[in-house]
């Protein structure tokens, strides 16, 4: 659930301590004391983990194999907020063998006193076993709070573990999800300190063991904005004719942070300055920085906590959004005094009534870039995957960090002030604008009264056993209409130009012929009148033509769901329906048909036609739904007991953002270079050349 700045009690912010500037970023997680065995305190077993990985990384797919990258390199990058590390490098090698390495002080090695053995073993066979409890080896920590390293070693099917410390270095093998024949050992000597850490995820655990370079990199990079300075290499080794390195350092930080994210989203920012704020309350470090862009609808906060991603917010999100409105608001009113004073009698009344008039945080918010940034020593991140920050005592240090420190900044940047200010004022006009003008149709869009005359609406009015197909074209909706159970499954055909939303304000979005009647068939509203309780159907599926004409379709509906109805996604109501590319049979025998939904399905037929010696084999290539007929639509797409469907879910709003706008925005440099790195993807077939 959407958490509501609004509601968020951070106006006094409590009894906090006095507002200190950050000298350096990892001035309040720097340790002076040593780093040693007493440090690492044991919790509990491992015994768990391999029966139960989604519990410890949520998932055995994609997501979580990289998770466990993230768990080794977590360690590392706590190293360096401690004040000891300054690079790390990240390696996939042959096999799809990770390698992460640093320059920190290498884990303790010395024999634990309750546990008997190495602290290092100890750290990488015992969960929740680490140096992160007590606040004597960190003072702020990422990764899973000790469980990152043992869970990482029980789900490989080997781990090699090399610690360079006091002069010596250290080396022990665990195979088999942490067993180990050797205790840690010495093998040689150095002058140098660190830890290196190779694994290879047990592929009986994670659906693929293959890696994906982009998605370590990308996080790499991250993590290296979030720690102004730390240098960050990261390699891909698997073939040797193509091998990928990039090295990530950024000393403006949270700043760079913001520049490079407004350059790849390709949008012309409206003030030059990146607004940079920070501050440091009772051990809780705080930074902002944030820029606004020429983009409609689109609003992109990123936050984290001690450098972890919450994609879902929390406590620090909804502060800064609280902050920003007092701040902007505070602002609104001494622009609109000031120009009061210099209107004429006649005019002045108008401007009088204005005054009282605040701005919405939705307005004030419209094409923002932020970055929110805390470290504290004890973070409440909900769920294993620790997506959300739920620290109560956050809150009031960064309503008070940003109320304070950004009246100053307005103050000091007086132009900077009025874009900002100017902007939310016209932005809230804009919806002020489209709420009047399209009372009575937003009325009957809100209430799902007047239904489209197009739809063919199901019988069943219970909302979770229904389903809407936005079908393209009034061909396929004909054939969609005839084909269907009309019990639970309704069909509402799309015609006319679309509008592309992410280059309209709400005002055009309400009277767009097109999206109208997609509004009233689900009957939530749109934007901020968007109620997901009035749904009128349990799934809302997109079915266009499997080419790049239905891409395009598809990618419109999507990103109109995404600016203006975006619970639906959240929430996983949205669908994409799968219509089948070919129709492979024996010429004369249609009831031989067998429906391709790729390439190398529609292979497997054809050879299963010609070892079986049944004939002339035909080949039928569907451009479009319209040269299905009803049997054939209702037997490939729509049939529950034989349909494919895939669900839209959005793990990242911040990248989702970024990627509709890249996609769907004004400039093409940004999305020329998206086509270009990810050309290499697509299908041919599909390109209708």
């Amino acid at each position: 659930m959407k958490m509501d700045e609004n509601a968020l009690n951070v106006e006094t912010g409590g009894n906090l301590g006095e507002i200190r500037d950050i000298a350096e970023p990892s001035e309040l997680s720097r340790v002076e004391n040593e780093y040693g065995a007493d440090d690492i305190e044991v919790l509990e077993g491992l015994e768990a983990v391999r029966k139960r990985p989604g519990m410890y990384i949520g998932t055995s797919g994609p997501k979580g194999l990289h998770h466990l990258v993230n768990e080794i390199v977590d360690n590392s990058i706590d190293e360096a907020l401690a004040g000891f590390c300054t690079e790390i490098s990240v390696k996939i090698l042959p096999g799809n063998v990770i390698e992460v390495s640093d320059d920190g002080r290498g884990i303790p090695v010395d024999i634990h006193a309750k546990e008997g053995v190495s602290a290092a073993t100890v750290v990488y066979t015992v969960l929740h076993a680490g140096g992160k409890f007590g606040g004597g080896g960190y003072k702020v920590s990422g990764g899973l709070h000790g469980v990152g390293a043992s869970v990482v070693n029980a789900l490989s099917e080997w781990l090699e573990l090399e610690v360079y410390r006091g002069g010596n270095i250290y080396f022990q093998k665990f195979r088999d999800g942490g067993r180990y024949d050797e205790e840690l050992k010495i093998i040689g000597e150095t002058t140098k300190t660190g830890t290196k850490v190779r694994f290879k995820a047990d592929q009986t655990v994670f659906q693929s063991v293959e890696y994906d370079y982009s998605v370590i990199s990308e996080r790499m990079r991250e993590q290296a904005f979030l720690n102004g300075g730390l240098v960050i290499k990261t390699a891909d080794l698997r073939d040797e004719e193509n091998v990928k390195e990039d090295s990530f350092s950024y000393e403006g930080g949270i700043v760079s942070y913001i520049e490079w994210l407004q350059k790849k989203r390709g949008s012309d920012v409206l003030h030059r300055d990146v607004v940079y704020l920070n501050g440091l309350i009772d051990d809780i470090t705080v930074e902002v920085a944030f820029q606004y862009n020429n983009d409609f609808n689109s609003e992109t906060i990123r936050s984290f906590a001690n450098n972890i991603h919450t994609a879902e917010g929390g406590t620090h999100e909804a502060a800064f959004k609280k902050a920003l409105n007092k701040v902007v608001n505070d602002f609104v009113k001494k622009f609109r005094d000031e120009e009061s004073k210099k209107a004429k009698n006649a005019k002045k009344k108008t401007a009088d009534e204005s005054e009282s008039q605040s701005v919405s945080g939705e307005a004030i918010r419209e094409a923002i870039n932020a970055v929110v940034s805390v470290k504290l020593p004890e973070t409440e991140l909900e769920g294993q995957t620790k997506s959300k920050l739920g620290n109560p005592e956050v809150g009031p240090a960064v309503y008070r960090v940003v109320s304070e420190k950004l009246t100053y900044y307005f103050e000091e940047n007086p132009e900077t002030a009025q874009i900002i200010v100017s902007k939310s004022i016209n932005s809230q006009a804009a919806r002020d604008a489209a709420r009047k003008a399209m009372e009575a149709k937003r009325k009957s869009v809100a209430d799902g009264v007047n239904l489209p005359g197009k739809l063919a609406d199901c019988y069943n009015k219970e909302v979770a056993k229904t389903e809407i197909y936005i079908v393209e074209g009034d061909s396929a909706g004909g054939s969609a209409k005839q084909g269907r159970n009309s019990e639970f499954q309704a069909i509402l055909p799309l015609w006319g130009k679309m509008l592309n939303v992410e280059k309209a304000r709400v005002d055009r979005v309400y009277d767009n012929e097109k999206l109208i009647p997609v509004v009233k068939a689900l009957g939530t509203g749109i934007g901020e009148d968007f109620d997901l309780e009035k749904l009128r159907y349990g799934r809302v599926v997109i079915m266009a033509d499997a080419d790049v004409d239905g891409s395009h379709i598809r990618t419109l509906l999507l990103t109109f769901f995404f600016r203006f109805m975006r619970p639906l996604i959240e929430k996983g109501y949205v669908y994409i329906a799968q219509p089948p590319l070919y129709n492979v049979y024996v010429k004369g025998k249609p009831s031989t048909a067998k429906y391709a939904f790729s390439d190398e399905e529609r292979d497997v037929f054809i050879r299963g036609f010609e070892n079986d010696d049944k004939g002339k084999i035909e080949i039928q290539r569907y451009k479009g739904l319209g040269e299905m007929d009803a049997e054939q639509l209702w037997e490939t797409t729509m049939n529950p007991a034989t349909r494919t469907m895939k669900r839209v879910e959005m793990v990242d709003a911040a990248s989702a953002d970024e990627t509709f706008s890249m996609l769907m925005g004004d400039k093409v440099e940004p999305r020329r270079d998206f086509i270009e790195k990810n050309a290499r993807y697509v299908d041919v077939v599909n390109l209708d050349i």
